[in-house]
This record gives C-alpha cells, structure tokens and sequence, in this order.
C-alpha cells in the first residue's frame, strides 16, 4: 500500500529555483536570496522594518548583520554591478510603482502571459523593472506582511495580491496558513475595498525575485514599510505619472481629502485645499474619497510614465 508523502523540497521550490538558473547574471546568492525571503517573508519584512521582536532586542547589532547580509548578498549601495560603473541602490533592488485604482485592477484581469523585459521609462529604477507573467491567472492572497509585523495593525489582513508563477503557488505552499487562492475577480474586489478604505495600490519589483513584477500591495501609511522607508528618505516608491488637481469652484474645502491622503500630500489652509505637487505620488485615494468630485488626476511628465498594463501590451503588439 502507497502512501502520500509531502516532498523534500516542494514543487514551488523546484520551480523557483529552475527559472532563477535560467536568469543569465542571477547569482547563487540572488537566488538564496530571493528563496530566503519568499520563504520567511513574515520574519524578512518584520526585521527590515524593525518591527520584529528580535529587532527590538537586537537593535543596532541586529541592523549591522542586516548590512553585511546586504553585502553577502551583493546588493550594498555602493556596490558596481557586473563592468558597467552604475551605482545600485538598496531602493533599486525592491521598490513599488503606485497604481491608480483602474490601473490597478487591470494588472490583475490579464488573461494572458505576458514578457515585458525592460520598463526602464515606466519603472525608474536600475534593476528590478520586468513584467513577466506566467499564468497571469494564478493568483494567492496573502496575509500582509506589514500589518501582521505591527501590534495594532489596520484590517484587513489579506491584502497581499501575489501573481503568477512561480510565486503565487510558491506563497500557498509555504504560507497555506496564510494565503488562499484567488480569482482575478476576488483580487478586483480586494483592491476595490482597499480603495473604500483609502489604502494604496503598489505593483512590487524585486531583485531577488527574478527582477521581476510579482505582487500588489494594497496599505496604508500607518502600517506600510515601504511608505514609511520612502518618507524617511529612501526612495522604495515611484509616482503614478498623475498628479491631483483641484477644481476650485467644486471644493467646499471639507479637508476630507487630506485625512485620505497616505502621503500627506494635500492640506487644508485657510479654507482651500493645498497640494504638494512634490509629496504626492498620484495614486488617487483624495479624487475617490471627495464627496464633492473636485479632485481629479491629470498626467504629470515629471512624475514619469504610468505603469497601464494593457496599454504596454498594446505598444508591444504595434512594435511587432
């Protein structure tokens, strides 16, 4: 008589682990390093953020082994990648692009793979900037990260939209306690209710990751490492390409904007609304939330272009 077994090393594992050996320039330690924190992302995030209890107890001899972990791993900020003198930054190796809402919702109805190598003018950074997605179907969600690290955290909890594979089922594996499967329209549905709730939308490129694309984040300020380390001044966040605009003979100058505003971008003075053209990051949470449709998000050149799926897709079919 057979028995099942769970195997040594998981399916997810295998496949992980096949695609990264595929990636020309992926070393070694890219691929511990991305399996590291897949594998104990709650642990991962919580002592980056120092949210952790052992970051607590730790301290600063818990933040100079992270360092010379960074360094291990050949990702030190002052580190040249490969000949080319280009200087690689911590932010340029995990980093979010802010979505819209609608731009938002259609990163996760792809219906089909799709192979965008270089996004160099959509996603600013040197490295980590591909969309390639394997059965863009396949869909976890995941317990967040950040809010499970924070005592009080904001709810819900399954925010965390991972795509494709080999991640998505890389999550169910290893975090079942954690994540379920998703529909696309389930993950529609949790980025409309994460909008309600004024939260922000970030499609998540990482290094380790195969450099590529593979989750949307949907949080807030008070819980998001990311926010929290782009307003300290490590640039982890890319602008949407929009900027808010107020029309003035809509506002009533309620200040309702500015308590939605994750980035602190909007105030009220003197019975006007104020926007810091320089702090906002266009994701759209104030133009959703104004009861009175003042607000409004128009293109800003400045701010870089908008990460718009099905509009990359397109330019890619009229190149062909």
């Amino acid at each position: 008589m057979t028995q099942n077994r769970t195997p040594l090393i998981k399916p997810s594992t295998r496949a992980y682990w096949q695609q990264a050996r595929q990636k020309e320039g992926f070393s070694f330690f890219d691929r511990l390093h991305g399996y590291v924190y897949a594998r104990w992302i709650y642990l991962y995030i919580g002592l980056g953020s120092g949210r952790h209890p052992l970051a607590k107890k730790l301290g600063p001899p818990l933040a100079r082994l992270g360092k010379k972990l960074i360094l291990l791993f050949g990702k030190e900020e002052n580190r040249h990648r490969g000949n080319s003198k280009e200087r690689i930054t911590f932010a340029d190796t995990y980093h979010g692009k802010v979505l819209p809402l609608q731009s938002a919702k259609e990163m996760v109805m792809v219906n089909e793979d799709i192979n965008l190598p270089d996004l160099e003018k959509v996603i600013p950074y040197k490295s980590a900037r591909e969309i390639v997605l394997q059965n863009p179907d396949h869909i976890a969600v995941l317990d967040c990260p950040c809010r499970m690290a924070q005592e009080d955290p904001c709810t819900r909890m399954d925010v965390c939209l991972v795509i494709g594979e080999p991640f998505a089922s890389f999550v169910l594996e290893h975090q079942p306690e954690h994540s379920r499967w998703i529909t696309p329209q389930e993950a529609v549905n949790i980025i409309q209710a994460e909008e309600e709730r004024g939260h922000v939308h970030h499609a998540f490129f990482k290094d380790a990751m195969l450099g590529r694309f593979y989750a949307i984040c949907n949080c807030c300020s008070c819980c998001c490492a990311a926010i929290h380390a782009h307003q300290s001044g490590t640039p982890m966040l890319a602008s949407s390409g929009y900027v808010a605009q107020v029309d003035e003979d809509q506002c009533v100058a309620c200040g309702l904007c500015a308590d939605y505003c994750q980035f602190e971008a909007l105030s009220l003075n003197d019975n006007a609304i104020t926007i810091n053209r320089a702090a906002g990051m266009g994701c759209g949470a104030c133009v959703s939330h104004c009861p009175q449709d003042a607000l409004s998000l128009h293109r800003d050149p400045g701010k870089g272009e908008p990460l718009e799926i099905q509009n990359l897709m397109q330019q890619v079919l009229n190149n062909a």
